[in-house]
Protein backbone atom coordinates (compact mmCIF):
# COMPACT_ATOMS: atom_id res chain seq x y z
CA UNK A 1 0.00 0.00 0.00
CA UNK A 2 1.50 3.54 -0.82
CA UNK A 3 1.19 6.18 1.57
CA UNK A 4 1.56 9.92 0.64
CA UNK A 5 1.77 12.86 3.13
CA UNK A 6 1.53 16.27 2.33
CA UNK A 7 2.76 18.83 4.94
CA UNK A 8 2.49 22.64 4.11
CA UNK A 9 3.48 25.24 6.21
CA UNK A 10 2.59 28.53 4.95
CA UNK A 11 5.90 29.27 3.47
CA UNK A 12 6.54 28.69 0.12
CA UNK A 13 9.19 29.52 -2.22
CA UNK A 14 9.62 32.75 -3.24
CA UNK A 15 7.58 34.41 -5.97
CA UNK A 16 7.37 37.05 -8.01
CA UNK A 17 3.72 37.75 -7.10
CA UNK A 18 4.75 37.35 -2.96
CA UNK A 19 7.84 39.55 -3.55
CA UNK A 20 5.37 42.09 -5.23
CA UNK A 21 2.78 41.50 -2.19
CA UNK A 22 5.65 42.65 0.07
CA UNK A 23 6.18 45.52 -1.76
CA UNK A 24 2.90 46.75 -2.09
CA UNK A 25 2.40 46.37 1.74
CA UNK A 26 5.49 48.55 2.27
CA UNK A 27 4.34 51.00 0.29
CA UNK A 28 0.88 50.92 2.27
CA UNK A 29 2.98 50.73 5.47
CA UNK A 30 4.86 54.40 4.17
CA UNK A 31 1.73 55.93 2.93
CA UNK A 32 -0.18 55.52 6.01
CA UNK A 33 3.19 56.61 7.69
CA UNK A 34 3.14 59.41 5.96
CA UNK A 35 -0.42 60.42 6.56
CA UNK A 36 0.02 59.79 10.08
CA UNK A 37 3.19 62.57 9.95
CA UNK A 38 1.14 65.19 8.43
CA UNK A 39 -1.90 64.80 10.94
CA UNK A 40 0.72 65.40 13.75
CA UNK A 41 2.04 68.27 11.77
CA UNK A 42 -1.54 69.69 10.73
CA UNK A 43 -1.82 69.80 14.78
CA UNK A 44 1.09 71.07 15.89
CA UNK A 45 0.58 74.00 13.49
CA UNK A 46 -2.87 74.34 14.37
CA UNK A 47 -2.37 74.90 18.28
CA UNK A 48 0.92 77.03 17.86
CA UNK A 49 -0.55 79.47 15.81
CA UNK A 50 -3.51 79.82 19.05
CA UNK A 51 -2.20 82.67 21.49
CA UNK A 52 -1.62 81.44 25.05
CA UNK A 53 -5.02 82.77 26.31
CA UNK A 54 -6.55 80.50 23.77
CA UNK A 55 -4.97 77.81 25.09
CA UNK A 56 -4.81 78.52 28.31
CA UNK A 57 -8.40 78.65 27.92
CA UNK A 58 -8.68 75.15 26.78
CA UNK A 59 -6.14 73.90 29.59
CA UNK A 60 -3.21 73.48 27.23
CA UNK A 61 0.17 74.59 27.81
CA UNK A 62 2.61 75.38 25.16
CA UNK A 63 5.18 72.54 26.32
CA UNK A 64 2.18 70.01 26.11
CA UNK A 65 1.45 70.50 21.77
CA UNK A 66 3.75 68.08 20.65
CA UNK A 67 2.79 65.31 23.36
CA UNK A 68 -1.23 66.35 22.40
CA UNK A 69 -0.18 65.94 18.62
CA UNK A 70 1.01 62.22 18.79
CA UNK A 71 -1.46 61.38 21.11
CA UNK A 72 -4.17 62.77 18.76
CA UNK A 73 -2.29 61.06 16.02
CA UNK A 74 -1.87 57.59 17.93
CA UNK A 75 -6.07 57.18 18.71
CA UNK A 76 -7.26 58.47 14.81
Amino acid sequence: MAYANDIRTGKSAPTLAGFADRIAALYHAWAAAQLRRESYRRTVRELESLSDRDLADMGIHRAMIAELAAEAVAKA
